[in-house]
């Protein structure tokens, strides 16, 4: 049976339980504004009852702590960081989108319509009066003036580029860190854990971390018990179910910058993603998802729209430049891209067969029917007993990502210069200047490394210039360089011209008088058919399958307007959604003041009623003991 003095023990354990209580409220109360702590809650139990030798047979011992539990739900915390994912990424989407749409503003600021608009009121002006040498002035500044406007968005997208690429190096660098951390508590958690009970102040940073992890991509975890009853467990995170974490070890990635560009309109060194070890990190994974797969989609989005085709030759032949030197020349057909209007591939890069790259030098162009045929020269010799292997491979340059991002607005922008420039300057080349003599390329392109202008002839004092159909001229010299042979008319021609190098011929800014007007100024210099054609250019709905040029850059700043609309809508639903989850999660982890203190109160009133307990005993004893006997 118990000892005489039995009820001591069972009201301290009493206070020893509800002391242990109240420090508990305490520590809930004192933590109820801390991101991302869990309520705690005391674990107790009856205590083992002793048998004794009486009739009621069993006698109480008590109570006992069991432990302070988290009050956490791990179906919430897994729903949570999805829905963060999908948050992460659609609100850098917004910001990025809403960036990009402001550079195309129509409305508050005076944007591609007014600049178009005032350089044809320009040129009907000059219909009025087509020998005069002031209206022909306005002419070339109001073109110069829709030349700068294509300037200053393409400088602008390469800005947001360049700052989606810092990002993408920050939020990697974030990556690590949170790696790191993890695995530092991990490492705490187990060693407090093997000698009994349970570290939650430390599981609610880890939590806490996974919750910033889970924003930047698409993040798992999985904890097992490692033996029985061992206090140690396995703690493993994944990021688009590649391990980052386990246990105590975790993996870093980096960041490293491109030799060479995917895109002909790329900024230089964007970063490719690789773990420290140089293993492949697959950066353009459709699940990777939140900040990381935003900024990834936005600076690199192509709108499946890189080229693409299959090996149709492979063959190792002497260089043009070097006979006693062996090129591999790579030649690609069935391709995606037929329009040198579309094709921004860069003029060295990497050529993709069947996921192995090569570097290729250079490129040459043919067309056959209505097909392009594109051949590759590349770097480095493939041995011969390998080449029939490429044959009827897939082949690509870049990555095919079905987003619209800087690479695709870009391309838009080169396909309309391109194609305007173009149409302009067959009309103008047809006419007749004020000295009558043959017109000049109007609109041209600058080459950004000599400062030369590009010509994109024929042109009346080139070297045998029915022979050439891309000459490039040098417009301080007069001379004439880099021609190729009209039998490869889709190489060079306008896929040197982009959003970023259009400008006006610089013989036009020197002399107004080089503008052609008329077909011939021999019948009088006030002769205009020249210019009613330029002038009818603007009504086209020929030129572009979207109709006219201004009808084709209103679509593009439209599906611009489009595309930042849904990522705005996107993020807005998500972060309902996520609020929403978060409250359910709070219903659960969160600390309720109010509850705390009608606990506050429990607690004080049973540690009192405890103490009341020993008291009374101690009276019972001291009766016992002081004031019985003989």
């Amino acid at each position: 049976m118990g000892s005489t003095f039995f009820g001591l023990n069972i009201g301290q354990t009493g206070l020893y339980a509800y002391q242990a209580a109240l420090d508990t409220t305490a520590h809930n109360i004192t933590n109820a504004e801390t991101n991302g702590y869990s309520r705690q809650v005391l674990g107790l139990k009856a205590g083992r009852a002793l048998r004794v030798n009486s009739t009621y047979g069993m006698a109480g011992t008590g109570v006992n702590v069991t432990g302070v539990t988290q009050m956490r739900d791990q179906y919430y915390d897994i729903k949570y960081w999805n829905n963060r994912t999908v948050f992460g990424e659609y609100s850098y989407k917004n910001h990025y989108m809403t960036e990009l749409e402001n550079y195309f503003n129509e409305v508050s600021v005076e944007g591609f319509t007014t600049t178009y608009n005032s350089f044809y009121e320009s040129l009907q002006e000059l219909s009025k009066n087509a020998s005069s040498l002031t209206v022909r002035t306005q002419v070339i500044s109001y073109a110069e003036s829709l030349t700068e406007y294509f300037h200053s968005v393409s400088e602008n997208l390469k800005i947001t580029q360049r700052e989606c690429n810092f990002e993408i190096g920050n939020q990697v660098d974030k990556i690590n860190s949170i790696a790191q951390q993890i695995a530092t508590l991990t490492k705490q958690i187990n060693t407090l854990e093997v000698r009994g009970g349970t570290a939650n102040d430390l599981r609610d940073q880890r939590a806490l971390l996974i919750d910033d992890l889970s924003e930047i991509a698409s993040t798992s975890v999985e904890e097992h018990i490692v033996g029985d009853g061992v206090g140690v467990t396995t703690y493993i995170v994944k990021i688009d179910g590649q391990v980052i974490v386990d246990g105590i070890d975790y993996r870093t990635l980096k960041v490293v910058p491109r030799k060479e560009k995917i895109n002909q309109n790329d900024v230089d060194g964007l970063y490719d993603i690789t773990w420290d070890n140089g293993q492949v990190f697959n950066a353009n994974s459709p699940t990777l998802g939140g900040a990381l797969q935003a900024l990834i989609e936005v600076r690199d989005g192509n709108n499946s729209e890189n080229l693409q085709g299959k090996v149709g030759a492979a063959v190792n032949e002497p260089a043009e430049n070097d006979p006693l030197k062996t090129v591999t020349k790579i030649t690609l057909i069935e391709n995606n891209i037929n329009a040198i209007e579309k094709l921004n591939i860069p003029e060295e890069g990497i050529l993709t067969i069947h996921n192995k790259n090569y570097l290729y030098s250079g490129f040459k162009l043919e067309k056959i029917g209505e097909d392009f045929v594109y051949t590759f020269e590349l770097e480095e010799t493939i041995d011969e007993d390998k080449l029939a292997t490429l044959i009827d491979k897939s082949a690509s340059i870049g990555k095919s990502i079905d987003y619209k991002g800087i690479p695709y607005y870009m391309g838009q922008m080169n396909e309309w210069v391109r194609t305007y420039a173009k149409a302009f300057n067959q009309i103008h080349r047809d006419g007749k200047d004020l000295n009558n003599e043959a017109g000049i390329d109007f609109f041209t392109a600058n080459n950004q490394v000599n400062g030369r202008n590009y010509s994109f002839g024929p042109l009346k004092d080139s070297p045998d210039h029915d022979t050439y159909d891309f000459i490039s001229f040098d417009s301080n010299t007069g001379g004439y360089y880099d021609y190729v042979d009209k039998d490869e008319p889709m190489y060079g021609s306008y896929y040197f011209m982009t959003a970023e190098n259009f400008v006006i011929n610089k013989e036009l800014l020197q002399d107004p008088s080089k503008l052609a007007a008329a077909m011939d100024v021999i019948n009088g210099i006030e002769n205009n058919d020249i210019l009613k054609k330029l002038i009818a250019l603007k009504d086209d709905n020929n030129l572009f399958i979207q109709g006219n040029a201004e009808g084709f850059f209103q679509t593009f700043v439209a599906e611009i307007g489009i595309d930042t609309e849904k990522a705005k809508n996107f993020s807005t639903a998500q972060e309902n959604i996520l609020k929403s989850i978060e409250n359910q999660r709070l219903s659960i982890s969160g600390v309720d003041i109010d509850e705390e203190a009608m606990n506050l109160i429990r607690y004080q009133n049973a540690y009192n009623l405890s103490a009341k307990v020993i008291t009374v005993m101690d009276e019972i004893y001291n009766k016992l003991i002081n004031d019985m006997g003989a």
